[in-house]
């Protein structure tokens, strides 16, 4: 299965334009979080992506909230917006079981305007998420592609034990734009930082 994975366009409608031609090679489509920036703009992106017609997932950034997303993408009828819940996706390659939990875990330094969440917040949503299939959220687990600018780590613990717990096949996030583009392991699952460039991930 070919995933294609983004986060981040910040209402970048050149990235989103690309990203809608990559499309076409992908079986599946991820969307780890802010398309708007401080909850203005969410169509600037949204309006371009929704004629991608894969099936696709889509989580919120800690620019746009969960229900400013699922308004946002009413006209797209091939995406789903998770957070705290799951769904499988048919595809042309097979089914794929997604979990989705979006906003900045933990609360992040930017203010009120961010939908943010505290740890216990999210080890709630994510208490639920199945073992062996693919986790989209917006925040990274701690220590893996989540390093800042300056080298500190900003990523989340709960979602780092959700992996451990559940060893999903896939993590797509986002949020930490220094390492945009970024793989690693955590044991055997494989974690991008996907950035608005686009990844297209190959999946067994």
């Amino acid at each position: 299965m070919n995933i294609l994975c983004f986060s981040d366009l910040h209402r970048d409608q050149n990235a989103a334009r690309n990203l809608v031609e990559m499309a076409e090679d992908a079986d599946l489509v991820i969307g780890a979080g802010d398309f708007a920036n401080q909850h203005q703009g969410l169509a600037d992106t949204l309006d371009i992506l929704c004629q991608i017609e894969k099936p696709a997932c889509l989580v919120p950034g800690n620019g746009e909230t969960v229900e400013e997303l699922r308004r946002a993408t009413q006209d797209w009828p091939t995406a789903f917006v998770l957070h705290g819940e799951g769904h499988t996706l048919s595809t042309s390659a097979g089914e794929a079981a997604l979990w989705g939990v979006g906003g900045g875990i933990p609360v992040t330094p930017f203010g009120d305007w961010s939908y943010d969440f505290d740890e216990d917040c999210a080890r709630e949503m994510l208490a639920s998420c199945p073992s062996g299939g693919i986790l989209v959220t917006h925040s990274p687990p701690i220590d893996t592609v989540d390093h800042d600018s300056s080298g500190r780590i900003r990523g989340s613990v709960s979602i780092r034990e959700c992996i451990l717990r559940c060893h999903p096949k896939l993590v797509v996030c986002g949020h930490i734009h220094s390492d945009w583009g970024k793989q690693v392991r955590l044991e055997d699952t494989l974690i991008l930082n996907a950035g608005p460039l686009g990844t297209i991930i190959e999946l067994d």
